[in-house]
């Protein structure tokens, strides 16, 4: 990281990690006094505590970096969707589509039930993985024989949300990079599958999974299409954090679950025919530079710059309080301190900000093989069947 991007980057990631840590603080103990006696009470509550620390996310796309976010929600108003469960199946091309996804939620009004399957390294990230841990995002091995029964006994959990939820799962099984995609359509080659240009071949044993333990009370499939402009730069964390900006198009479409065929052979080909027709949908964007529907900005709320405000008033306050009343700075022990904690803030956001990257999430090795579940039939171990 270079010291100009540090420079912004280091009084952020104290900002961040300092409420973060007062959140995840919160969180523990709502999680080892109220959970125990009414999981409904600590889900509501970690809702609201877990949009005090997203939302900052949320401000940096919206008022630092101005990132314009496009959508258009076909066949159900944009507004109307944080009254239904629904899971969201989307293409995994930018290092930010999660945040583009808690952006959509934020619109939507359900940011603080917003969850997703995750690999299990995220919960180690401090502060934001310890909040999705607590907040019962669902994290997996990597490996089909043990996260099977992880997903059913997660899905078993979400009957009782007492919020409308989006669950998000990235059926690709990894991000989209030029590598990955040129394993995928030799692979489609040597198996007769249809060549994919713009997405990798879906794996669907996690959706297979997840249609048939919530269909019963999820409604809805919402099918996400995430896409930069080619004029536009794509957005990265690091671009971000310096208030470089960029636009996002994104094309939602709402399938009733009831559309679903009833065998998971039947859910499995419905699931390869999206990313099919969604490969179809970014080429016509690609050619076009849009959509056929009219996008429309989802807009930049108020609710996050004020969070951040406050949270910035608050730990400055606290910081003059704390350095009024202590000798830190007017020693060398306290300057070392300051110093280490400068050096630990920086490694941390310097951490989140590789962790974001698609370029270092690395390409599968396919297998000429037929899979059962029509996807690639062996990956590393980073990108196993999800």
């Amino acid at each position: 990281m270079s010291i100009a991007a540090a420079a912004v980057v280091v009084p952020l990631g104290f900002l961040f990690f300092l409420s973060g840590l007062i959140v995840n603080l919160a969180q523990a103990i709502c999680f080892v006094v109220i959970r125990p006696l009414s999981k409904n009470t600590y889900r509501k509550i970690n809702r609201v505590l877990v949009e005090l620390l997203w939302l900052e996310l949320i401000w940096l796309i919206d008022w630092w970096a101005h990132v314009k976010v496009f959508s258009h929600f076909l066949l159900v108003p944009f507004h109307s969707s944080s009254k239904e469960h629904a899971l969201l199946i989307c293409n995994h091309r930018s290092d930010i589509d999660w945040l583009v996804g808690w952006v959509l939620a934020q619109r939507a009004g359900c940011l603080g039930s917003a969850l997703a399957l995750m690999k299990k390294s995220s919960k180690f990230l401090p502060v934001i993985g310890w909040s999705m841990w607590f907040s019962e995002y669902v994290f997996l091995e990597r490996s089909w024989v043990k996260d099977e029964s992880i997903l059913k006994a997660a899905f078993q959990r979400l009957k009782s949300f007492p919020h409308p939820f989006w669950l998000a799962l990235f059926v690709e099984g990894t991000r989209f990079t030029q590598a990955k995609l040129l394993a995928a359509q030799e692979y489609a080659a040597s198996t007769g599958l249809p060549i994919p240009r713009n997405v990798l071949i879906p794996r669907t044993k996690g959706f297979v999974t997840a249609v048939s333990n919530i269909r019963s009370f999820v409604p809805a499939i919402y099918d996400v299409t995430v896409v930069v402009p080619k004029d536009q730069p794509p957005p990265t964390m690091l671009r971000i954090m310096k208030g470089q900006t960029s636009v996002v198009h994104v094309h939602i479409k709402r399938h009733s679950m009831k559309e679903l065929p009833e065998t998971d052979d039947g859910v499995a080909q419905w699931c390869r025919d999206v990313f099919i027709a969604k490969d179809d949908l970014l080429d016509k964007h690609l050619a076009d530079g849009t959509f056929d529907e009219q996008l429309q900005d989802t807009g930049c709320p108020k609710k996050s710059f004020l969070v951040v405000i406050s949270w910035s008033c608050l730990l400055i306050y606290g910081a003059l309080k704390f350095f009024q009343r202590s000798s830190l700075l007017s020693s060398w022990k306290g300057i070392a301190f300051s110093a280490a904690s400068l050096a630990i803030v920086t490694i941390l956001m310097h951490t989140l900000i590789l962790f974001s990257q698609s370029e270092r999430s690395m390409p599968g090795k396919v297998n000429v093989g037929r899979p059962k579940d029509g996807g690639m039939s062996s990956e590393t171990s980073k990108d196993k069947q999800q």
